[in-house]
């Protein structure tokens, strides 16, 4: 089956689950502002739902073929001359990516959160106005701003800012048409241009994650090689754990030197090897036990994953990255839970393996995105076979 059409196959009972977080704090406002009847579920009915719904049966969905990758000569690097963060952290990727000056573009943005539209408006057109058609995806080397309103950043310079989404931030999206693609080329082909941030706690974790991106290419499915392990883990929390229905069979593939697991557990303890990591939870406990490969992807389906500036209650994408992941990602506004909205299992393991990046990885394998937050090494490719 194909990623463009697996949403489909998917059992109207267990649908009914994904449109709200039972628990998240505006789950009561996202219930009330669902676009349609059909969509909207009260926390009771949506469990109860979730629990009649048959047990998935396993399978491997079928990804496109992709022959290549992005490469430095193909991404862009933003630095905010009004942040020293970002002075820092941008000139240490520059040099470790070796960009070329021509491809750097210094601005002046606010260091908050959240852009005005005003703001981003300006911005976007600097970046059309910098970057040709060659650049097709983009480091930002900050961690804040990361929104314009209830956009993600990423998400309203790739789709475009969407007003609309403001009022109900649980409507469906903007669809990608980057999304299970086998493009290497999205701006040239879909006029989407990738972004990610290179956002960690401080200096020197955004250094240190440069490196382990940095280190992870070519490192892994070498013939003869170890086995990097795949954690996809549903705990107690129902709603959250929906990507559940998602995962494909447990096992390895030895053509790619990976073994999948599929856990039961509120959080991993002392887990080797770990390339990929998803899980839903509004905290995960023992990352800091967790031994992650350099390139590693972990996230958690939950609310708030991607704001980074003021307490909600959950655990942010940067606990990931300071764990030792080389990228993540979160929701900038309540999403509810729409399993479209955050990241498929499937197509984030089945296009990494092929030699992509890790900012193609997670962009391909997100179907509306204009809530999401993209943060990591963007060049990590620990599969690819050819030079950067």
């Amino acid at each position: 089956m194909h990623f463009s059409s697996f949403w489909r196959t998917l059992p109207c009972a267990a649908l009914a689950a994904f449109c709200v977080l039972t628990t998240s704090p505006l789950a009561a406002r996202a219930q009330d502002s669902a676009p349609t009847a059909a969509s909207r579920v009260t926390p009771t009915v949506a469990a109860a739902a979730a629990s009649r719904a048959a047990p998935p049966a396993r399978q491997w969905f079928k990804a496109p073929r992709v022959y290549g990758r992005l490469t430095v000569r193909e991404v862009g690097l933003v630095i905010n001359l009004d942040d020293p963060y970002s002075v820092q952290v941008g000139e240490y990727y520059a040099k470790a990516r070796k960009i070329p000056d021509d491809q750097i573009l210094r601005v002046r943005l606010p260091v908050r959160g959240e852009l005005t539209v005003a703001e981003f408006d300006a911005f976007r057109q600097q970046i059309d106005a910098f970057f040709g058609e060659q650049i097709q995806a983009l480091a930002l080397a900050w961690r804040l701003p990361y929104a314009v309103g209830c956009n993600s950043l990423p998400g309203a310079l790739a789709l475009g800012y969407d007003a609309k989404l403001c009022s109900q931030t649980c409507a469906p999206t903007r669809p990608s048409l980057y999304f299970g693609s086998d493009t290497t080329r999205p701006y040239t082909d879909y006029r989407v241009r990738l972004s990610m941030l290179l956002a960690s706690r401080d200096v020197k974790g955004a250094k240190a994650l440069i490196d382990r991106g940095v280190k992870a290419d070519n490192t892994l499915g070498l013939k003869g090689g170890p086995t990097a392990h795949v954690h996809f883990v549903t705990t107690a929390d129902a709603i959250r754990s929906q990507r559940q229905l998602l995962f494909p069979p447990p096992g390895k593939l030895p053509q790619a030197g990976i073994e999948v697991f599929l856990d039961k557990t509120e959080a991993l303890r002392h887990a080797e090897r770990v390339l990929v990591y998803l899980t839903g939870r509004t905290h995960v406990d023992w990352l800091d036990t967790v031994d992650f490969l350099p390139g590693a992807l972990g996230d958690h389906l939950t609310s708030f994953g991607g704001v980074l500036d003021r307490p909600h209650g959950q655990m942010t994408v940067l606990s990931w990255i300071d764990a030792g992941a080389t990228a993540s990602y979160g929701t900038t506004s309540e999403p509810c839970a729409h399993l479209q909205k955050f990241p498929n299992p499937q197509a984030l393991v089945l296009f990494y393996a092929q030699g992509a990046t890790a900012i193609e990885a997670y962009w391909k394998s997100v179907a509306w995105p204009q809530q999401g937050l993209f943060v990591g090494e963007p060049l990590a490719a620990p599969f690819s076979r050819d030079e950067p």
